[in-house]
């Protein structure tokens, strides 16, 4: 018989390329994911991988094992989490959560203290993640649940099936100023033409909160006067209050102000939906149900069911 931990070294090395790479995101070494994928061979009776340059790539037979794994997973996951619900349903064990920096700050840092003491038997372990490393997570297995963000709204890749979401928060954009500069004298909400003229500090390109801010001053005629990158949002937070820069920072990434320090919403301000997903063999899952009641009553899965909560 087909021993778990193999098929799923085997569908981590389908995933990434690579033995190193696999062993990384299952947290063990190279030599114990190799070892996995010898005994599968021996289990099956014929090669699963081939060499492939400084990679390796799956054998047609270890690629039909792979596209069966999901299958075996979300079966195993169904028995589990049957086995918690009649267990009077009560939450225990670890969730492995996947989110972004911001998400983490804003919206699972004032959960985490209600689900220790609504929960004693539950751990919320976090990781910080990009959303399509989240994602990759929750349906490689390595994460039971993730929050993630539309990517400055636009439309998110498509969902494997495998896996459901709901929406959970919409994050917006304000400037930050002291309250003695110019700007904090004008009526809110502040318009693209009230921001001309400013110094900024701002977060670096590539980032989506570089977009935010390029697409405040997209039909300006004029370059904005950018005078720091900075990508720590405290440190934006720090060189506002010497009175000489404003920033462009979301509500979610937002540390307090303090009393020298004012957050002025704008025109029309930037967004972004933020998601939680998990995979739906899980949805049974007490822990899983009971951290999406903490980040909002009602939960709707996108393709129009509804899960009690």
């Amino acid at each position: 018989m087909i021993e778990v931990g193999a098929l799923r070294a085997l569908r981590s090395v389908a995933a990434l390329g690579t033995l190193a790479r696999a062993a990384e995101e299952l947290g063990f070494t190279a030599s114990a994911v190799s070892q996995q994928i010898k005994r599968l061979e021996r289990q099956v009776g014929v090669p699963v991988l081939a060499p492939a340059g400084r990679g390796v790539v799956l054998t047609p037979a270890g690629q039909a094992i792979a596209d069966s794994a999901p299958e075996v997973f979300q079966a195993l996951e169904r028995c589990a989490e049957a086995a918690q619900s009649v267990s009077e349903g009560a939450p225990r064990g670890t969730l492995r959560v996947a989110a972004f920096s911001t998400a983490i700050r804003g919206l699972l840092a004032p959960v985490v203290p209600r689900l220790a003491a609504r929960c004693p038997d539950l751990r919320v372990h976090l990781t910080e993640q990009d959303p399509d490393e989240a994602l990759h997570s929750v349906g490689a297995g390595t994460a039971d649940f993730a929050l993630v963000h539309d990517a400055d709204g636009l439309l998110p890749a498509p969902l494997p099936s495998s896996l459901a979401q709901r929406w959970v928060h919409t994050d917006v954009g304000d400037v930050v100023m002291s309250r003695t500069h110019p700007l904090a004298r004008l009526d809110a909400p502040l318009g693209g033409a009230a921001l001309a003229g400013h110094a900024w500090v701002t977060s670096p390109p590539g980032t989506v909160c570089h977009q935010w801010f390029r697409r405040l001053f997209a039909e300006a005629r004029a370059e904005p006067d950018v005078r720091h990158l900075v990508d720590d949002f405290a440190t934006q937070v720090s060189l506002v209050a010497s009175g000489q820069v404003v920033a462009l920072i979301p509500r979610l990434a937002r540390p307090p102000l303090g009393e020298d320090l004012i957050a002025r919403p704008l025109r029309r301000p930037p967004k972004r939906e933020v998601h939680a997903a998990w995979r739906r063999s899980a949805e049974a899952s007490p822990a899983i149900r009971v951290v999406l009641a903490e980040l909002g009553p009602e939960v709707t899965d996108l393709s129009g069911g509804h899960l009690s909560v």
